[in-house]
C-alpha cells in the first residue's frame, strides 16, 4: 500500500473539442428523439463523459481489456474493476462547438476490507473547463475487488424509497451495452464479451455500465423537471446492473435511483438545483 498511495498527487491532462456527433450518436442509442446539436447548444449532464476518452494501443491492454495499470492510475492485483460513485459540480454549461480541457489528479488511494474480500479505492478529481471556464468539477471513485466467490453467498440489497414520482423502465440488452462502449471507447470486457463477464469474472451477465446508469437517471430528471437547473449530482453504485433482466429509473427531483428487478437498490444519486 505504501507504493500504491505514492500515485497519490498524479496529474494528467486531456484536450478535446466538443463535437455534435458523438451527442447525436448517445442519443439515438438511447432512443430520444432530440434534435440535431447545433454549435453553442449545452451539453445535458453527464454527456461530457463522450469526450476526453483513453486511447491506449492494443499492446497496452491488461485481459479485462482495461488500459494495463501502474500508467496514471495505480497498478493494484485485484482483478475487478467497478465504477463505484462520484460528485459532480455543474457550474456553467460545456457547449458544442467549444475546445475544452479537463485536468485530472489522483486525490486518494485507501485499501479497505469489505464483505467480498480486500477491496482497494481510488478517487480521481477531474476540472473540466471550455470557453467561459470552469463547467465541471467531478470527483470520480473507482473500486478494485477480489475475483468472484463461487459460494453464491451474497449481501441483501437495499431498499429504494417509496415516494417515486417517475418511473421509467429500460431494457439493458447487448446491443445498447455496445453501442455505449464503443461511444466512450470503453474496452472492459465485462460489458460486451458475455463469455469474459460470466465465465472469468463470474457475474450472471454482462454488466450495465454505471455512467450509462447516472446518464439515464439524469435523463429521466431533465425529461420530467425540464424547468430545472442542474446545480450538482452525488451519486453512489450500490449493485451491479445486468443484460439479463429489465430495470427501473425512478425518483423525485430531490433523488433518483434505480432499482434492481429483485426491487432492490443499484444506484441512488442526490441533485442540488441553482
Amino acid at each position: 500500500m505504501a507504493d500504491l498511495r505514492s500515485w497519490v498527487g498524479r496529474r494528467e491532462s486531456a484536450e478535446d473539442v466538443i463535437s455534435p456527433a458523438p451527442l447525436s450518436r448517445l442519443a439515438v442509442t438511447l432512443g430520444r428523439d432530440d434534435p440535431p446539436p447545433r454549435a453553442g447548444d449545452p451539453l445535458p449532464p453527464c454527456w461530457h463523459w463522450l469526450y476526453f476518452l483513453e486511447a491506449p494501443p492494443p499492446a497496452d491492454l491488461g485481459p479485462d481489456g482495461h488500459a494495463r495499470r501502474g500508467g496514471f492510475l495505480p497498478p493494484s492485483e485485484l482483478p475487478r474493476r467497478m465504477w463505484a460513485g462520484g460528485r459532480l459540480t455543474f457550474h456553467k454549461p460545456l457547449r458544442v462547438g467549444e475546445a475544452a480541457r479537463r485536468e485530472s489528479e489522483i486525490l486518494s488511494v485507501t485499501a479497505k476490507q469489505g464483505r467480498s474480500g480486500d477491496l482497494l479505492f481510488v478517487t480521481l478529481r477531474h476540472e473540466i473547463s471550455g470557453g467561459g471556464g470552469v463547467a465541471i468539477t467531478e470527483e470520480h471513485d473507482i473500486v478494485y475487488r477480489e475475483a468472484a466467490s463461487r459460494s453464491g453467498a451474497s449481501r441483501p440489497g437495499e431498499q429504494p424509497p417509496r415516494d417515486a414520482l417517475w418511473r421509467r423502465e429500460v431494457t439493458p440488452d447487448a446491443a445498447l451495452l455496445f453501442r455505449f462502449s464503443a461511444l466512450t471507447f470503453n474496452a472492459h470486457r465485462i460489458h460486451y464479451d458475455r463469455d469474459y463477464a460470466t465465465v472469468t469474472e463470474g457475474y450472471p451477465g454482462l454488466v450495465v455500465h454505471g455512467p450509462l446508469t447516472v446518464i439515464l437517471l439524469l435523463d429521466l430528471l431533465r425529461d420530467e423537471a425540464p424547468e430545472r437547473t442542474l446545480a450538482g449530482f452525488d451519486y453512489q453504485a450500490l449493485a451491479p446492473l445486468f443484460d439479463t433482466s429489465p430495470f427501473t429509473l425512478a425518483g423525485t427531483p430531490e433523488m433518483l435511483w434505480a432499482e434492481r428487478p429483485d426491487g432492490t437498490l443499484a444506484m441512488r444519486g442526490v441533485t442540488k438545483f441553482k
